[in-house]
């Protein structure tokens, strides 16, 4: 029986707590809306999004574990050490940003880290990075935001004038339909998110010889799902608060039309396999289903926070993650 080396169980380690503090961190994304509209009780909420991401790469396919393992940099190029430290380096910025309340993304941060412990550790050959592949992530991770406003807008717009006769008694059904949407939105998070993890882990099975091409076993779906829905159950209250209260009041409405945009744009992009920050998505809708009802409705101050948060989430991660490897790989080995 081969036993795989410490470094592996090291990197699979990583992974799995990589996964946990995604889901506690992106997976508040998930619920804000659904628990602050009043919709569902905390907990049941969580627990149910909790599963619905555990069953999502096993419902809708891991083709962005694809993306992030094997279309973005040389194979050639990484390293153990390599996926360790963009590991490190992400968990460290997702603790960070969950403890100031900041929904940043889970998915800037592991594509920085990643970045920049290869670069640093090939002297920053750039001819090992994928073009199409960086193409492919940077098209979901920037765009998708922008087309979560701009849908989100016209969603709320389209159905105001639908129900433009309404009576109150409305709420019921859009109360009710959060059962649905918070279901569908939390399935197409665990398939976009949860195969990250699962990518990281084949590259490393790859680089040691453990796997001879880029497949993803059943244990490495069920491990790191199960990972990111314990994170999700156990709540990031601090998140959920930001996007559930800081933006505007969330009524049902604005729940079920903001959650109806981004399961739309996440569960596309799970299919095709472009990864995109659920984070991104989610607090966009929001902003564009408040400007929709009115534009000073909502805080843009709290919207800029967010951006900056964005903005910054590459560049943090990248410097910090060659910073982790210089230091592993005297430990670790190249």
């Amino acid at each position: 029986m081969i036993f795989p080396p410490p470094t592996f169980i090291i990197l699979v380690a990583c992974a799995l707590t990589y996964s946990f503090l995604n889901g506690l961190h992106d997976g508040a994304n998930t619920v804000a809306t659904v628990i602050t509209s009043r919709a569902m009780p905390p907990r049941w909420a969580l627990w149910m999004v909790g599963v619905a991401e555990f069953c999502g790469p096993f419902v809708f396919g891991v083709a962005v574990a694809k993306t992030i393992g094997a279309d973005v940099i040389d194979p050639k190029a990484i390293t153990i050490t390599t996926v360790i430290a963009a590991l490190v380096s992400a968990s460290l910025w997702n603790v960070m940003t969950w403890r100031l309340g900041i929904p940043a993304s889970s998915s800037h941060a592991l594509i920085g880290g990643l970045l920049g412990s290869v670069l640093t550790a090939t002297s920053f050959d750039v001819a090992l990075l994928h073009q199409a592949g960086l193409l492919k992530i940077g098209g979901g991770l920037f765009l998708a935001p922008v087309i979560s406003l701009t849908l989100a807008y016209t969603v709320m717009n389209t159905t105001k004038f639908v129900l433009r006769s309404a009576t109150p008694r409305a709420n019921w059904f859009f109360k009710r339909g959060q059962l649905l949407t918070t279901l569908a939105l939390a399935l197409s998070h665990g398939a976009n998110d949860g195969p990250k993890s699962m990518g990281i882990i084949v590259m490393g099975m790859v680089s040691t010889g453990f796997l001879a091409t880029f497949r993803v076993p059943t244990w490495v779906i069920a491990a790191t799902a199960g990972a990111m829905a314990l994170g999700t159950m156990l709540g990031g209250w601090q998140l959920i608060r930001t996007l559930g209260t800081r933006f505007y009041r969330v009524r049902p409405i604005h729940a079920f039309t903001s959650q109806i945009t981004s399961g739309l744009i996440v569960f596309l992009a799970s299919v095709l396999g472009s990864p995109v920050s659920t984070s991104q998505v989610v607090s966009s809708a929001i902003a564009g289903v408040g400007a929709a009802e009115r534009f000073n409705k909502v805080r843009w101050g709290v919207m800029r926070e967010i951006v900056v948060g964005w903005l910054l989430t590459i560049p943090a991660t990248a410097v910090s993650g060659g910073l982790i490897y210089l230091l592993l790989s005297q430990w670790l080995g190249r």
